[in-house]
């Protein structure tokens, strides 16, 4: 990893600086900037401190509850292995308090309101509402506000934190608290279908609510790109004319663009966004982005621009997993005040795994069946609701040439440059990452990989395959880029 020159620089433990607290917790952070990448680092550490060390108890300040409990969960071990390098002693406790006791009484009422909406839930239906993912409300779609393009049913009261999106939504909140100086620029990203553009869209109208007079622009990158074209089309090179364009976007308080990788090879659009994006960070302006992956895995995207995405706050969405799925079919089963079987609830959940979207529209189709008719839900039902709509079909049916179509697309890599003999980084990884998963998803015997990607011998199909499968056991980045290429599989 490279670093510049405003990096943190351990001091020599030797010295006689090194004994107080605060030279200490900066030796500690020049380790941990060395083991974890510039973005966590930046996101997590920037704005910590020590306030006491002694004999092995170390005691770190930090900026919120969200940091403490990020930093206990995640980054603990390596926290206390830095301070035991640093110090030479056996570490017996970290503690991490808030830089105020004012944010912890915060935290404590925060909780408390929590709660008491979670009693006024129960006692409105028998069914609970669980903790589970975003869910989009089932019914017409408001109309996009005119001025901002954003839809007023996004919003944080129809959100759910579970464990596929807690960051993401923790990271959207404290947006909304203080735009543009927390997490500039917020990027997150996930499959299709998981609720990005949900949870973004309830940044924007929470901070409108707070303040009306903030200007919100909300775009797809599609747009963007668009009134780009149209800003070069009509300017013809005459500064006066990109007046409109600029003042669009250049003076907005909050700009959330949504699906960034479609910059990817559209250079001269790159270059208006870089400088877009530069002058309203420069400005303290929230810039709010997602992406169907990483800033990293975005193909043909400028370095420049990876380098400030990585430099503030990196979120993702993961798909949910079994009790979260059932859990979000228990919660539209109680909008709509009807009582889903546990046998029902178990079979859909089972058999739509996609994403939140596909199993919110099958929980839709039985709940709408039933009205028509009159009957309640039974197993039978869901059955012949995802047969019709093709949800368990489609995963018993993923072929090799399925799998090469996404893999092909998802790292905009040509399928003849997959098959073909060539043995640059940027074919070899998608193309084993294509064998994975014909072997994973499709069931496809080794041998027959090996004749799907270019003739091949099966034992390059094994090789791949135990590559990959051993990276996934430690690598969390590489996890949710799987999710995401099966989550396009089964769309």
């Amino acid at each position: 990893m490279s670093h510049t020159n405003d990096s943190v620089v351990a001091p020599d433990v030797s010295s006689s600086a090194a004994s107080t607290p605060e030279s200490i917790w900066q030796a500690v952070l020049g380790e941990l900037e060395l083991s974890i990448s510039k973005a966590n680092f930046t996101t997590w550490f920037k704005s910590t401190s020590i306030l006491r060390y002694e004999r092995g108890e170390a005691v770190i300040l930090v900026p919120n509850m969200f940091t403490r409990n990020w930093l206990q969960n995640k980054y603990h071990k390596d926290i206390s292995k830095a301070l035991q390098n640093v110090t030479g002693e056996r570490i017996t406790k970290i503690s991490y308090e808030l830089h105020s006791q004012a944010e912890a009484v915060e935290e404590q009422h925060k909780k408390m309101e929590e709660e008491k909406l979670r009693e006024e839930q129960s006692t409105r239906t028998s069914i609970p509402v669980p903790v589970a993912t975003m869910r989009t409300p089932i019914g017409s779609p408001s109309i996009p506000n005119a001025t901002t393009a954003l839809n007023s049913k996004y919003s944080f009261e129809n959100l759910v934190v579970g464990a596929n999106n807690e960051l993401a939504i923790a990271a959207a909140r404290a947006v909304t608290k203080n735009p543009g100086t927390m997490y500039n620029p917020l990027f997150i990203y996930g499959g299709v279908g998981l609720g990005k553009t949900h949870l973004i869209q309830s940044i924007g109208n929470a901070i409108l609510s707070a303040d009306s007079q903030k200007k919100v622009v909300y775009v797809t990158c599609e747009k963007f790109t668009d009134d780009f074209i149209k800003y070069i089309q009509n300017s013809k090179g005459r500064e006066g004319d990109s007046s409109v364009f600029k003042q669009k976007y250049r003076t907005a308080d909050v700009l959330i663009i949504d699906d960034i990788q479609f910059l990817s090879g559209k250079e001269r659009t790159q270059e208006e966004f870089f400088h877009t994006f530069n002058e309203l960070h420069q400005n303290n302006r929230q810039v709010i982005i997602t992406s169907d992956r990483p800033p990293k895995a975005i193909l043909h995207l400028e370095d420049r621009l990876i380098s400030r995405f990585e430099g503030g706050m990196i979120a993702d969405i993961s798909m949910p997993d079994f009790e979260t799925r059932k859990a979000i079919l228990r919660s539209k089963c109680a909008e709509k005040d009807i009582s889903l079987p546990e046998d029902v609830a178990d079979y859909i959940a089972q058999n739509v795994q996609s994403n939140v979207r596909e199993l919110e529209g099958a929980v839709a189709r039985v709940i709408a069946h039933c009205e028509m008719n009159g009957t309640e839900p039974t197993q039978d039902l869901a059955k012949s609701v995802l047969v019709s709509a093709g949800s368990a079909e489609r995963r018993a049916n993923i072929n090799p040439k399925q799998i090469l179509d996404i893999v092909s697309g998802f790292y905009n890599i040509e399928i003849d440059e997959l098959l073909a003999k060539n043995r640059k980084k940027e074919v070899v990884w998608p193309r084993q990452i294509a064998m994975y998963l014909m072997r994973v998803e499709a069931k496809t015997s080794y041998p027959s990989i090996g004749q799907h990607i270019g003739g091949r011998d099966h034992t390059t199909a094994i090789h791949a395959f135990e590559k990959v499968s051993k990276l996934l056991e430690g690598d969390e980045s590489l996890q949710q880029e799987i999710d995401i290429l099966k989550q396009k599989l089964y769309l």
